[in-house]
């Protein structure tokens, strides 16, 4: 129960600022391109593998905050976080052939997705 209350809250938190973060940058950049979206993906991508490696690597600290930030707050103001860190942890490995596969096939695949349930979406 405690790992889920902890999960909640970093994504109360993680929600609200990519809705306040989103909106800001709109405001900032116009809403032509979703510059508020690449935005949020970018950097939590980088706060999320600048996370992962201080708690790993450097300051070994509370398993709690791994989940409270990378999985609560990262996880919900970007999943794109998790995905990236996951592909480059994989190339890192030396398994580089998934770790590609994962980076550019769910990028593709799920731009493909998106048109797919678009098209179905119009259909119904």
């Amino acid at each position: 129960m405690q790992k889920f209350l902890i999960i909640s809250l970093g994504a109360i938190i993680g929600a609200n600022l990519r809705y306040w973060i989103g909106g800001w940058i709109a405001r900032i950049f116009g809403a032509s391109y979703p510059w508020g979206t690449l935005i949020i993906n970018l950097s939590g991508s980088f706060i999320l593998g600048l996370f992962l490696t201080l708690i790993t690597e450097r300051f070994f600290i509370d398993p709690r905050w791994r989940t409270l930030v990378g999985i609560g707050l990262l996880g919900s103001y970007t999943t794109f976080s998790t995905y990236t860190f996951e592909s480059v942890s994989l190339i890192l490995g030396g398994q580089y052939w998934a770790g590609f596969l994962n980076l550019f096939g769910s990028a593709f695949a799920g731009g493909i997705m998106m048109l797919f349930g678009i098209y179905l979406g119009k259909l119904l």
